[in-house]
C-alpha cells in the first residue's frame, strides 16, 4: 500500500514491541522498519537502467518472508548496538529490536498482498505474485483511523493503560476493515460472475478489485482468447449488476510473446494487459488492465499506461503515461462511486 499506510502500520508494530520501554521512540523505529521494504524502489534504480527491470524488482525479494527474517536480525542487531549505550544501557535487549524489525518489515508485504499489485512473498524461491485484490493501494478508511489512534496515544505516558487502549483501537479498527474488504470481495465476485453470464460473454478467467481510494466502486475484467471485458459496479448502485462494459482487443501480436521483456511484463500484470500501436511511431502503448479507468466510460483513462519502445536489443518503457486525475475525471469518478 502507500507509504503513509506502511509507516503507520510499522509504527504500531514498534509500539507493540517496545512502547512500554522506550515510549514514542518505538513508533519512530517501527515506522523506519515499515519503510525498509519500499527502499527497493531507489535501490532498483541504482541497480538497473531498464524500466522493465526496475518495475519487476519492486515488491520482489525485499518484500518477501526470507527478507523479513534476514532484515530483522541485521537491522535489529545494528540498532541494538547503536542504541544500547550511555544512559540507555541495558534498557532494551537485542531480542526486543529483532522482534520490532521483524514485525514492522514482515507486516509490510503481508498488507501489500491484499492489493492488486501483487507481492513476491516467497522470493527468491518463487516469483509467484500473491495478490488478494481486496483493497486499493490507497484507502483512507483503512489508514486515517489507524493514524489518528497513534497520534492520540503519543500524548500518554508509555506505561499508561490509555496508551495501550488507543493502540488496540488502531489495530482492531484497521484489521476489521481489512476483513470487511475480504468479505466484500467475495460478494463482488458473485455479482461479477452473474453479470458477465447475463451479458453472454464467454471467458476463461476474471479478476475483480476495488478502484482507488475506496472499497465501494469495484472494477472487474474477464478475458477470452481475443478480448478483455471490463465493467464497473458500485455497492451503492440500485441494480446489483456490473455496468459500463467495454470490450478491449488484446492485440498481443504487436509484440513477440517469446521476447523475455514481454514475458516479464505479462508476468507483472498477471496476463491482463493489452497493446495499442502509437500513430506515426514504432512505439507501443501497454495498458495493465488489472487497474480501472478514472472515467468508467473511457478505457483510455487507465491509470497504468506505459509506452514500450526498442532500446538496442531490448524493450524498454517510459514511466506511467496514464491520465492524471483532473478535477473533471475525479468528478466523474465520484459520481459513479455514488451509484450515479
Amino acid at each position: 500500500m502507500d507509504s503513509l499506510t506502511q509507516i503507520v502500520l510499522g509504527a504500531a508494530c514498534g509500539e507493540l514491541v517496545l512502547g512500554k520501554k522506550i515510549g514514542n521512540k518505538a513508533l519512530l523505529f517501527g515506522a523506519i522498519g515499515g519503510t525498509i521494504p519500499d527502499l527497493d524502489v531507489p535501490i532498483g534504480r541504482l541497480l538497473f537502467s531498464n524500466e522493465i527491470d526496475i518495475n519487476a524488482f519492486h515488491r520482489g525479494f525485499m518484500h518477501s518472508i526470507p527478507f523479513a527474517i534476514l532484515g530483522a536480525f541485521v537491522f535489529g542487531a545494528l540498532v541494538f548496538y547503536l542504541y544500547n549505550r550511555g544512559i540507555r544501557l541495558n534498557t532494551t535487549t537485542r531480542r526486543d529490536w529483532i522482534w520490532l524489525f521483524f514485525l514492522s518489515i514482515f507486516t509490510h508485504p503481508i498488507l501489500d498482498c491484499f492489493t492488486p499489485y501483487g507481492t513476491q512473498l516467497f522470493a527468491p524461491f518463487s516469483d509467484y505474485r500473491v495478490a488478494f485484490n481486496t483493497i486499493s493501494v490507497v484507502d483512507p478508511i483503512y489508514t486515517i483511523p489507524f493514524l489518528v489512534s497513534l497520534i492520540v496515544l503519543m500524548f500518554y505516558k508509555r506505561n499508561t493503560f490509555k496508551r495501550l487502549k488507543w493502540l488496540k483501537i488502531g489495530i482492531y479498527t484497521s484489521s476489521i476493515y481489512l476483513l470487511f474488504t475480504v468479505f466484500n470481495k467475495f460478494y463482488v465476485n458473485s455479482v461479477f460472475k452473474k453479470s458477465i453470464k447475463d451479458k453472454g460473454y464467454n471467458y476463461t478467467r476474471f479478476q475483480t478489485q476495488p478502484s482507488i481510494f475506496n472499497n465501494i466502486l469495484w472494477y472487474g475484467v474477464a478475458e477470452d482468447s481475443n478480448y478483455y471485458y471490463a465493467g464497473f459496479y458500485s455497492i451503492l448502485d440500485k441494480e446489483t449488476t456490473f455496468k459500463n462494459w467495454h470490450r478491449l482487443p488484446k492485440n498481443h501480436e504487436l509484440l513477440a510473446i517469446e521476447d523475455e521483456d514481454v514475458k516479464t511484463m505479462s508476468w507483472f500484470s498477471n496476463g491482463f494487459y493489452n497493446l495499442e500501436e502509437i500513430e506515426d511511431s514504432k512505439n507501443i502503448t501497454y495498458t495493465d488492465l488489472r487497474y480501472p479507468f478514472f472515467d468508467v466510460n473511457d478505457p483510455n483513462s487507465g491509470i497504468f499506461k506505459l509506452t514500450m519502445f526498442r532500446n538496442g536489443d531490448r524493450l524498454d518503457m517510459k514511466r506511467f503515461q496514464g491520465k492524471k486525475p483532473t478535477k473533471e475525471l475525479l468528478s466523474k469518478f465520484m459520481k459513479r462511486l455514488k451509484g450515479i
